[in-house]
């Protein structure tokens, strides 16, 4: 038996009054200790994940410090974890920010949360902190991400991609960081459609600065969320960890833009983990931006995308296929012939140096796809 922390200190009288008044009356056990939990750890803590799985939210919490249940190695560590945290106050404190700034909280059970944080086991999160309609998180949804340094290129390509990806009724679900994330989520908003921010801190804290505006955009047409507690701080870990979040709740996730360390291939590698579908957009080859799609493409066997319609189909919407732009050498050699004057096929033999029947042939296929014309004199081109 390690040393335990009683439960009494954590879920005080003091924190059940705050969560009742934020959540409402009734029966507020486990969603009390979510709250709790999402204090205690930091994103993806697989003890804290197994421990709930197995015994649920308020008996996880009352066993923490019991070797016979939580297993002595993992206990200790845990406790090393957990302790400094294990405060009412830090409780409290999160449920009223939560109070103050309108967040929702949604758990497994409620309605809203994502299926696709089941495929995360022990690694998905307790609950989630939401600004806007959490309702948008369970809706048909594609990931589009890409780097912060984006070139005008990437940025463009995520904008007419992803603008017609919403009109068509997908959700965008990205992080609203600068760049290709940026670009996105504002392409989704200008086309009425819908769009879904995860970010590393809390719900409550504008990140980036630059972004304040799009972030109260977001939160009124889709939902800005989180996993960390209202005024948890980025960091660089807890910006990793988010990405798990992006690749689990989306349906497929898209790279536009990213450098061979971006955080994209970080998300990148999620979605792959979990056998979500992945695609990236293919750059110059002497972009450094590109890189990381490159070896995307090259190595992980993602999905190339030039458009909305590859999108649509990588995640199982198959389009109408579209004929190739391709000539055949004769096909080429007889549309140089034509012109908008008729011209016979002995003619058009003589300048395009096939034999008659052959023009014939490349005639009869070229009038099929309206390029060329038989008049009572003769053959028109007509593209």
């Amino acid at each position: 038996m390690t040393s335990s922390l009683p439960i009494s200190r954590l879920l005080t009288d003091r924190a059940v009054r705050a969560a009742h008044d934020w959540l409402g009356p009734g029966d507020i056990g486990d969603e009390l200790a979510r709250i709790a939990w999402s204090v205690l750890i930091e994103p993806g803590d697989g003890i804290a994940g197994e421990l709930i799985a197995r015994l649920g939210a308020r008996a996880a919490l009352e066993a923490v410090g019991d070797a016979d249940r939580m297993g002595a190695d993992e206990a200790r560590a845990a406790l090393d974890r957990w302790r400094p945290r294990w405060d009412s106050a830090l409780v409290i404190a999160a449920i009223d920010e939560a109070r103050r700034r309108s967040l929702r909280l949604v758990t497994p059970d409620a309605p809203g949360w994502p299926a696709g944080f089941d495929d995360l086991g022990p690694h998905a999160p307790v609950a989630l902190w939401v600004r806007g309609d959490a309702q948008t998180l369970s809706a048909a949804s594609v990931a589009v991400v890409g780097a912060r340094a984006a070139t005008p290129y990437g940025e463009h390509v995520a904008t007419e991609m992803s603008g017609e990806l919403a009109a068509g009724g997908l959700t965008i679900v990205s992080g609203a960081a600068y760049g290709i994330d940026g670009a996105a989520h504002r392409a989704a908003l200008r086309a009425g459609g819908t769009t879904v921010a995860f970010v590393a801190g809390g719900a409550d804290r504008i990140y980036p600065s630059g972004h304040a505006h799009l972030l109260q955009e977001i939160a009124a047409r889709g939902a800005v969320v989180a996993e960390c507690p209202p005024g948890t701080t980025p960091t660089k870990w807890r910006f990793l960890a988010r990405n798990r979040l992006i690749a689990a709740a989306a349906h497929g996730t898209v790279v536009v833009e990213a450098g061979g360390r971006s955080g994209s291939i970080n998300t990148a590698g999620h979605a792959a983990s979990l056998g979500r579908p992945l695609g990236a957009v293919p750059g110059p080859v002497t972009s450094s931006t590109s890189s990381g799609c490159h070896r995307l493409l090259r190595e992980y066997d993602a999905t190339c995308v030039t458009g909305a319609a590859d999108v649509r189909e990588m995640l199982g919407s198959p389009q109408e296929p579209q004929p190739l732009s391709y000539d055949s050498p004769d096909a080429t050699r007889v549309g140089d012939a034509l012109s908008r004057r008729p011209r016979t096929v002995d003619e058009l033999a003589r300048r395009s140096g096939l034999a008659p029947d052959d023009v014939t042939a490349v005639l009869g296929l070229m009038s099929l796809d309206g390029r060329a014309e038989a008049r009572a004199d003769g053959w028109v081109g007509t593209a």
